[in-house]
């Protein structure tokens, strides 16, 4: 997205995942000036220092969306019935219930400076 002064496209739907206590993504379906959608995927970890937020982002455009999740279903089951079939993988599924919400407002990272991301 670009920020040279022209309106952002806009977030429709976001889902916020609290993933420890520096660790955020954030999932978006946003939403183009030519009423097209396509989702944002951002990982947000707090900054050692405690000064801001880092952001890495991933753009997924509909016609990748089955093959992405295809992908990433194969590699989850992957590690969960082939190299670590043993762990308990529901012992983190309830950390942080509260926090874990839909959000339709804009993410408190993102109210920092745009400079701050980091690829």
């Amino acid at each position: 997205m670009e920020n040279d002064g022209t309106q952002r496209n806009l977030s429709v739907y976001s889902h916020k995942v609290k993933a420890g206590r520096k660790r955020t993504y954030f999932f978006d379906v946003m939403k183009t000036r030519g009423n097209d959608y396509y989702l944002t995927l951002t990982e947000s970890t707090r900054r050692s220092d405690g000064n801001g937020y880092i952001r890495h982002q991933i753009f997924l455009y509909k016609e990748d969306f089955n093959r992405f999740v295809e992908g990433l279903q194969d590699v989850v089951n992957h590690v969960k019935t082939n190299l670590l079939p043993d762990f308990d993988y529901d012992q983190f599924a309830h950390r942080d219930e509260n926090h874990d919400n839909h959000d339709d407002s804009i993410h408190d990272e993102d109210k920092s400076k745009s400079d701050q991301m980091e690829w």
